[in-house]
């Protein structure tokens, strides 16, 4: 009993005293079991039920849906976006850092809202694999793929339970803007091959996200060296090391798709000559 007393007492502690006051009644932030049960939910039907549910089944098309979920994704990561921008222009970036608003004045609540935006933003994304799952799309559900649709979500909890605002938003932000672009991307793929010839730009695509990682990984040095900012330094470690392994993941995937295949097809050429 005594163990289960302390466990309970050190979940509280976690989940409750040390949380944003202002947050943790929010939708999904309360406390880790919501979005856990998401999460596993959304991986095993994703490698395990939906793919044996598809098995035998002819895939969806589902192009109303996805084209409405893209534009969803769209107005959001434009939202978040605006928000990052006037946060910028109107916040002070003070010894490498923007620190945490925690008061309840309006505009501490719109960043800490904002947050909570970016959060359920990567819980709707979720959506993305189970597209794809059902439309029999199985190949572009990658290592990289899972990994980045789980570890988001977990990331954007952590954020909107214990830092809603101040760095977080410049850093959302960012990525919502590499998203604005990619579910344009699957807007205008997904409306027919007569379309296809408007996508050549797919490469860059990549090439800003790698771009991005960079940024962002740069922030959170910063914000971990300032002595003067309340963001969380276990935070940026975290937000760090997800930008390291992101950018040898992404990089991979960029070597093999555009500078591996291409070299390919140019020995191919040579070998037809």
């Amino acid at each position: 009993m005594a163990v289960v007393q302390k466990a309970l007492q050190g979940y509280q502690y976690v989940f409750d005293e040390l949380s944003d006051p202002r947050t943790k009644e929010w939708l999904f932030v309360s406390g880790p079991g919501p979005l856990l049960t998401i999460l596993a939910s959304y991986l095993y039907f994703c490698t395990k039920a939906g793919p044996k549910y598809m098995e035998t089944r002819k895939p969806y098309s589902l192009k109303n849906i996805v084209f409405a979920y893209n534009i969803f994704q769209i107005i959001l990561s434009v939202y978040i976006t605006y928000l990052g921008v006037y946060f910028v222009f109107t916040e002070k970036y003070v010894n490498g850092c923007y620190s945490v608003d925690t008061s309840e004045n309006p505009t501490a609540m719109r960043w800490a809202s904002g947050v909570w935006w970016f959060y359920f933003g990567k819980i709707t994304e979720l959506l993305d694999t189970v597209f794809f799952v059902l439309r029999k799309k199985d190949r572009q559900i990658s290592f990289l793929h899972l990994y980045h649709h789980t570890i988001m979500p977990i990331i954007g909890f952590i954020g909107i339970k214990y830092a809603a605002g101040g760095q977080a938003i410049p850093e959302g932000s960012i990525n919502a803007f590499i998203h604005v672009i990619m579910y344009t991307y699957y807007l205008i793929s997904g409306l027919g091959p007569q379309y296809q010839k408007y996508l050549w730009w797919k490469k860059y695509l990549t090439s800003m996200q790698l771009v991005q990682f960079c940024i962002v990984a740069f922030l959170n040095v910063n914000s971990f060296l300032s002595q003067s900012c309340n963001y969380p330094k276990y935070l940026s470690v975290i937000v760090l090391i997800n930008c390291i392994l992101f950018f040898v993941l992404f990089g991979m995937f960029f070597y093999e798709n555009y500078i591996a295949a291409n070299n390919k097809e140019k020995k191919s050429t040579k070998k037809d000559l």
